[in-house]
């Protein structure tokens, strides 16, 4: 039997007659990367502050690590968390802020080196926090999120200020957490990092779950595409018709032909277009990206 980090079930809020979250059901298994996703407003940071104990929920149940979210307290000192971008203290080094929540936390202030070393700042911990980045105060706020050792890490847009590197290097931090046992529960509107490092997906749209599963089960359930170039870009619409003719759909964007069938209907694409007298210089099979899937499931293109 799987063990879950999270399983929540009809969970609803609401805030006088807006809906926030609507009957909410998904489950995280434990040691995994699960990442929530949804357009701005559609409920995911007003879910986890309700995972978290810090909201309570209108109706519907939810467990973490085993304990109801009725009771935080009951699970709380084995959850690392990281909610609308962290708050420091300005005029304390980085060092500093981790030592004194360590403090207040009852957790050790011998792991703050480690912690800084392990969310790149190993050799900024001595700077004030008011000098940093936003990216470093991101990276402060993770490694704060670490400082009780959780089996469970929620993460609030992590990457948000952060350059490709350290986009990459959060990513690696993030995968190596999941490897080692920690359940990362992740929010971001970078959708390409949540494919590359999520094994499941919560998707919301409007406060309502659309999908909680595999990552890669919803691409799959997507329908695939073959992008086709043709030698003469003036075939491409000739190209679309003959598609059209057989029962897939298609269009034409920036001289490369998007049509809609499986990686099968390849070769007989490839055949209708040389007896068409139309040589491809290009065919290939390819499945939606989960930015593509995103937009076509939540309608949203921000």
């Amino acid at each position: 039997m799987i063990e879950l980090a999270i399983s929540v079930s009809d969970l609803s809020k609401k805030y006088g007659d807006r809906v926030a979250v609507s009957h909410a059901t998904f489950n995280v298994p434990q040691g995994t990367v699960c990442g929530f996703v949804g357009p701005n407003g559609s409920g995911k940071t007003t879910t986890m502050r309700m995972l978290l104990g810090l909201i309570s929920p209108t109706g519907g149940t939810g467990k973490i690590l085993g304990e109801p979210i009725s009771h935080p307290e009951r699970y709380l000192h084995r959850v690392g968390a990281m909610i609308e971008g962290p708050a420091f203290y300005p005029a304390l080094s980085g060092a500093e802020n981790l030592r004194l929540l360590a403090t207040l936390g009852g957790y050790s202030t011998d792991q703050v080196q480690g912690l800084l070393d392990r969310v790149g700042l190993g050799d900024r911990g001595g700077s004030k926090y008011k000098t940093y980045s936003l990216g470093m105060k991101q990276r402060l706020g993770i490694a704060a999120a670490l400082l009780p050792s959780p089996q469970l890490l929620v993460l609030d847009e992590p990457t948000n200020g952060l350059d490709p590197a350290g986009i990459q290097e959060i990513r690696e931090l993030i995968r190596s957490l999941a490897d080692e046992g920690t359940t990362v529960f992740i929010s971001s509107h970078l959708l390409s990092e949540i494919e590359m490092i999520s094994d499941s997906l919560v998707m919301l749209r409007k406060g309502e779950v659309i999908f909680a599963g595999m990552t890669q089960d919803l691409l799959l359930q997507q329908q695939p595409i073959l992008l086709a170039k043709s030698e003469n870009p003036l075939d491409l619409p000739k190209l679309i018709e003959i598609a059209a003719a057989a029962g897939h759909a298609g269009s034409i964007i920036d001289e490369t032909a998007h049509i809609l069938g499986p990686r099968e209907w390849a070769p007989v694409l490839n055949k209708l277009a040389f007896e068409a007298g139309i040589v491809l210089a290009q065919l290939a099979p390819v499945l939606p990206s989960l930015e593509e899937t995103f937009f076509e499931m939540t309608g949203d293109q921000e």
